[in-house]
């Protein structure tokens, strides 16, 4: 077996966080947009690898070394149909310092593409573990 890498957690500690987001879900669901608000992205792990790879050589391109990803949480634009669902989107980062006291070791970097288009939760407010039968 693979060591884990830093900070991966359990099922339980995942339950318990998810449990801690539940009173944000609710008020973001009942005063915000109205309606069960999204608490999940997925990717496929080919979209991942692929996004990884893409991101490498766009950092590359733009003259950084990418060192990691951050994660944002957004969501999408009201429309006439009412209020965007959460989402979750990452982009790359890099240190952007360049030798200047400017910018940082975990920068995102300018310029640099991120990642969207997870597939929403199913249903979307659906609690971890969200498994489908």
């Amino acid at each position: 077996m693979a060591n884990a890498p830093k900070g991966v957690i359990t099922p339980d500690e995942a339950k318990a966080l998810d449990h801690a987001f539940d009173s944000r879900h609710t008020l973001i669901s009942n005063d915000i947009v109205k309606r069960p608000d999204n608490r999940s992205s997925w990717w496929s792990l080919q979209d991942m690898k692929d996004y990884l790879e893409y991101a490498e050589a766009q950092v590359k391109e733009l003259g950084y070394e990418m060192n990691g990803l951050r994660v944002y949480l957004g969501a999408y634009p009201d429309t006439k149909e009412g209020p965007g669902y959460s989402i979750v989107f990452m982009v790359p980062t890099a240190d952007t310092s360049k030798g200047k006291d400017v910018g940082g070791e975990k920068s995102d970097v300018p310029g640099a593409d991120g990642l969207n288009g997870g597939d929403p939760g199913d249903p979307p407010s659906a609690n971890y573990p969200n498994i489908n039968y």
